[in-house]
């Protein structure tokens, strides 16, 4: 199946990851501005064959606090880079692309610690128990104290780091631009082990973090296929396809797996970009079933039955686990270019290229209301804890809303 790509925001998600034009893929942040006119070159000029949906006027079912809003420095500076907020205790911790890392007091927004630096992030933070992990643009990785954001130590490692660092068991994971997935010691940076994987000469910017069960990994990449490794060593347990490039050109044949995955239950989930939405054995990579019809770059949520998805045309659907069925769809955001659909409560978050924030129903996916928290579009998934829906807009603020 041949999947329409939104005009709007190609320019943004194409990466041309091979091309001698780039100096490797290291070199790929400097030519980033060119891919807008490459954009255009290749799929033509005019955006409004497709153009994103108004907002209409509608009975809103729901009011909503905006309990603070605060800065985080530039924020993603224009880029698309994956800088998403991460709580813990009662703390939450953001940072910018331009070195700017902060603690905040999740409740009241006060600031706890500032760390400042010339560094350039392009994903994290990642939590341990101890430390606070962000990756960089030029190959680096640098963890802080979690207490008081001093820098504990910093290691290089051989391209951008591309998804957010995971934390577990005292292991650091990092997934780099190259297709690389690197294992630190959380304690001092140290190298523990690499592995390497393919990637193909034309890609979608940016990688979903692995997934954490027991003591493996589970990480989808570029080329469609899914692993999992040992966490303490990165030895390979299977690897299996789960999204098969269809087309004629190297764009119908995009299937990258980048939303971080979910496990439930023996399952793993995962949506390709082009590729469908699959059900894939946590034993041994087996796809159970696959839902071709709903393909996804931005991200899943899931809750005990269902799973919640915004596709690559900002329709949101939910699926049932067993089978992969639609149980519904909304399309009345359609390309609003949304950010991953969270699931919390009775509700459904997303936001949207204009800074705006919408509640679904879990029931039959209808809008339940919506608020503006930046002119700024919102990329970064919505981060839910304790009830409350943390936002972090392009700009950089950062807003934690509750809805009543």
């Amino acid at each position: 199946m041949q999947t329409t790509v939104p005009k709007l925001y190609r320019s943004l998600l194409i990466l041309l990851a091979c091309v001698p034009l780039f100096n490797g893929c290291a070199g790929l942040d400097a030519g980033r501005d060119m891919i807008s006119g490459l954009s255009d070159a290749i799929f033509g000029e005019d955006d409004s064959a497709d153009p994103p949906a108004l907002l209409t006027e509608y009975t809103m079912e729901l009011q909503f606090d905006v309990l603070w809003k605060e800065s985080v420095g530039d924020g993603a500076d224009k880029q698309f880079l994956k800088l998403i907020p991460a709580v813990q205790a009662d703390r939450i911790y953001a940072a910018d692309r331009q070195g700017t890392l902060q603690a905040r007091n999740s409740g009241n927004g006060d600031l706890i610690w500032e760390s400042e630096s010339e560094l350039v992030f392009s994903a994290g933070p990642g939590l341990g128990r101890q430390t606070v992990v962000m990756g960089g643009t030029e190959g680096i990785v640098v963890a802080y104290e979690i207490g008081s954001g001093a820098q504990k130590w910093l290691t290089n490692v051989p391209s951008e780091v591309q998804a957010v660092p995971v934390v577990a068991d005292g292991i650091v994971i990092i997934r780099t631009t190259d297709g690389k997935v690197i294992a630190l010691r959380e304690e001092d940076g140290t190298r523990l082990w690499l592995s390497e994987g393919s990637v193909p000469a034309l890609s979608v910017r940016g990688a979903g973090a692995p997934a954490v069960s027991e003591n493996n990994l589970i990480i989808g990449s570029a080329n469609g296929k899914m692993q999992a490794l040992q966490l303490k060593d990165g030895k390979n347990l299977w690897e299996a396809t789960i999204a098969i490039p269809t087309g004629r050109s190297e764009i119908e044949r995009l299937v990258d797996l980048d939303v971080d995955p979910i496990i439930s239950r023996g399952s793993i989930y995962v949506s390709s970009f082009q590729g469908g939405t699959s059900s894939v054995s946590e034993v041994d990579g087996d796809v159970t079933w696959r839902n071709p019809e709903v393909s996804s770059y931005s991200g899943i949520s899931a809750d005990s039955r269902s799973l919640y998805i915004s596709d690559i045309n900002s329709e949101v659907s939910q699926l049932d686990q067993r089978s992969g069925a639609a149980l519904w769809k909304q399309k009345e955001l359609h390309n609003r270019q949304l950010t991953a659909a969270v699931v919390y409560d009775n509700y459904v978050v997303v936001g949207d290229f204009e800074g705006y924030v919408h509640w679904l129903s879990i029931s039959d996916g209808r809008l339940l209301g919506r608020i503006q928290v930046s002119d700024s579009p919102i990329e970064a998934k919505p981060v839910i804890a304790d009830g409350i829906v943390y936002i972090y807009a392009k700009d950089g603020t950062l807003a934690a809303i509750k809805a009543r």
